[in-house]
């Protein structure tokens, strides 16, 4: 460094001063120095001393112990330089060691990229043939994915769509039971068999032929199974065993699904019960084997026809009620799952639809429990029809056979009401009422035919006929009958008609065909007797009402013929008759009026002759005319027709009275226009004092 501007310790300015040397002239060289030194000064004087960088100076040269002299200041420059030169050796030195170090490193590194040139090369090799070692286990892999998949999807359709060998011997082996099991594998295969349809609209249509193929051979052989079960089943069938019951139950639920076979089974259980129950009512007519043990045979009251047909009509009734009641839980209470089945069997056998628009049949279980019933009586009504048109024929009582009818009329009802209407025993039933009622009909006729001898002979008086007794006797029998039964309460008069026509008309004509032949009043008389007393034996039921009203029409008609007999006993009797007709063939003229008094039956002696006659006839009159009736059964009766007659003539005499005063008045007038005459005419009325009222109190 050639200046210094480094004081020392004495900080004189002189020490300060560079020192240059060669100096020419002291004064120039003082004022050349004084000029350097004020631009030296003016500079130190302008230097900031908060620099940093002078600062920073300052404090290296106090650590490195400077002092400050003239030497130090001259070579502090050299110093400072020659340092720096040693320092850059030394860092080139250490470059040095650092640039051997980095070709140490570049050989290294060369050599490991040749290594790493190497392994790529033998990786690329390695490469190249593990690859196709990979693809290949890739390969295997996915294959291996793929087979666990179908395994996996196999297992699954085997468990869904195959059945173990076990399973199938279960369903279709006749050795093995019908039992949970059975319906469990069978439930299994009906899946199957529907499940299967979904592979034929698939690429597996081939295999969901094979599956629907075999499927429906395992369901047919299980439902052939399940059919000769139920018929072995059927074979001993105790209706009130609920276990056995619950079983069929089912197996009859299921095999609804194939309504042929169902239908079969139904047959053959019809079939056994039709047998099984003819037995037991044999055995019940008969007191065989299986027959009550503490009761008697039915037929031990064969003496008694009505008790006997009675015992066998119950006996029929009773088991139809048990055999009902045993199938309600089977035909009514599962019913529903049975119209199901059906409905399915049908929908899928393609030779069971019905064509379009056709009407599809609902299946019925109460229908279907009546048709089962009816067939199971079938043959319980062939032994009730045998015996009971063996005990009609037998018999000639028209009475009997009228009380079977209606006995068999009652449980015919009670069968409708329990089995339906249309079924076969109901037929059977009126079958025997028709037979009953015919062989009614035919008994009547016959007794009627018996009594033709008695109508040949004339009755000698008016008392009824021993044959209208007899048949008021079956009558009362007959009414009584019908009156307890059921179609009175139902039919009322309209059925009971046909009875009065044949037990009661054909024997009112032949009173009637007798009453011609006698002569009155004792005809009438007969046929009032008659009607009298068959309207008190109609007189209890009221359903024969209408037949009344036809026998009162008759007996008024009789009672009128018997008044104007008794009329004409009146007139007879009392010597009136020839007044009557002289009166009653006269108007109400005054010109007819004044032909009276000189008529024949009119003069005194005619008159008071009549009138004479009337007085001894009063007295007794009445009880004379009842005595003309003394052959009528009723007083009452006799009684009303003679005050009946009675009140006619005392309307007659009435009459004759006011046509008597009406022509003396007019004589009277007549009398007093003329001249006095010789003598008085008596009146009328003086010759023929009685008056009506007195007659009408005598005759009451």
């Amino acid at each position: 460094m050639d200046n210094s501007y480094v004081r020392d310790g004495s900080g004189s300015v002189t020490d300060i001063l560079p020192h240059t040397p060669g100096a020419s002239s002291p004064i120039a060289t003082a004022s050349g120095r004084t000029s350097a030194l004020s631009t030296r000064i003016t500079s130190v004087l302008s230097t900031s001393y908060a620099d940093l960088d002078l600062r920073d100076a300052l404090e290296t040269l106090d650590i490195r112990g400077f002092t400050n002299t003239q030497d130090s200041r001259r070579n502090l420059r050299l110093d400072l330089q020659q340092e720096v030169i040693q320092c850059n050796g030394e860092i080139i030195k250490a470059f040095g060691q650092v640039a051997e170090q980095l070709r140490r490193i570049g050989s290294v590194i060369e050599s490991l990229n040749k290594r790493c040139a190497d392994m790529r090369a033998h990786i690329s090799a390695s490469k190249e043939e593990v690859g196709l070692v990979v693809a290949e286990g890739n390969e295997i892999l996915a294959q291996k994915s793929q087979i666990e998949t179908k395994q996996q999807i196999l297992q699954a359709f085997k468990t869904h769509f195959v059945i173990s060998d076990d399973e199938v011997a279960s369903l279709t082996s006749s050795s093995e039971p019908v039992n949970d099991e059975f319906f469990r594998v069978m439930a299994k295969v009906k899946k199957i068999n529907q499940d299967s349809e979904v592979l034929l609209g698939t690429e597996n249509e081939k295999l969901g032929l094979e599956i629907l193929d075999q499927s429906s051979k395992q369901l047919n052989a299980a439902y052939q199974k399940l059919y000769r079960w139920i018929q072995k089943d059927f074979k001993t069938l105790d209706l009130e065993n609920p276990q056995i019951s619950s079983s069929i139950r089912r197996s009859l639920r299921v095999l609804a699904e194939r309504p042929a076979l169902f239908q079969s089974c139904m047959d053959f259980f019809a079939e056994a019960r039709e047998h099984n129950l003819s037995d037991s009512f044999h055995a019940a007519l008969t007191g065989g084997p299986g027959a009550d043990t503490y009761g008697k045979p039915i037929e031990f009251h064969a003496h008694d026809p009505l008790r006997y047909v009675g015992d066998m009509l119950a006996w029929a009734h009773s088991a139809a009620v048990s055999e009902r009641e045993a199938l309600e839980v089977l035909f009514i209470a599962e019913g529903d799952e049975l119209a199901k089945g059906i409905k399915a069997g049908i929908d899928a056998d393609p030779w069971s639809r019905r064509d379009v628009g056709e009407q599809e049949e609902v299946y019925d279980g109460r229908n279907a429990l009546n048709e089962l019933v009816n067939r199971d009586l079938a043959g319980v009504a062939r032994l009730l029809r045998q015996r009971t048109e063996q005990v009609i024929s037998s018999h000639e009582d028209a009475t009997l056979a009228y009380k079977i009818a209606n006995l068999i009329s009652f449980y015919r009802n009670t069968f409708e009401k329990l089995i339906g209407v249309g079924s076969t025993f109901l037929e059977t039933l009126d079958t025997l009422e028709s037979s009953a009622q015919r062989q009614f009909r035919a008994n009547m006729r016959d007794h009627v035919a018996s009594i033709q001898a008695e109508l040949s002979v004339t009755p000698t008086n008016a008392s009824p006929p021993d044959f209208l007794h007899e048949c008021f006797e079956t009558l009362r029998a007959l009414m009584k009958s019908y009156d307890t039964s059921y179609a009175a309460s139902k039919v009322g008069e309209e059925a009971f008609q046909l009875v009065l026509q044949e037990a009661l008309d054909p024997f009112l004509k032949a009173c009637e065909s007798l009453s011609k032949r006698m002569s009155p009043p004792l005809s009438d008389m007969f046929m009032v007797n008659c009607i009298l007393q068959a309207k008190m034996t109609l007189a209890p039921y009221s359903f024969v009402a209408s037949k009344q009203a036809e026998l009162d029409k008759i007996l008024d008609q009789c009672s009128k013929n018997l008044i104007e007999i008794q009329y004409e006993f009146f007139v007879d009797n009392s010597g009136l008759e020839p007044i009557f007709d002289a009166i009653f063939s006269l108007a109400d003229s005054k010109e007819d009026l004044a032909k009276i008094p000189g008529l024949e039956v009119f003069q005194p002696s005619a008159l008071m002759a009549a009138s004479q006659q009337l007085d001894e006839f009063l007295p007794s009159a009445l009880m004379d005319a009842m005595d003309h009736l003394k052959q009528l059964e009723s007083p009452v009766t006799v009684r009303n027709i003679t005050e009946a007659a009675a009140e006619k003539f005392c309307a007659d005499f009435e009459i004759v009275e006011s046509k008597l005063i009406a022509a003396d008045k007019l004589e009277e007038g007549r009398d007093g226009k003329e001249n006095e005459p010789e003598y008085e005419k008596p009146r009328l009325r003086d010759l023929f004092p009685r008056t009506s009222d007195e007659i009408r109190v005598l005759l009451s």
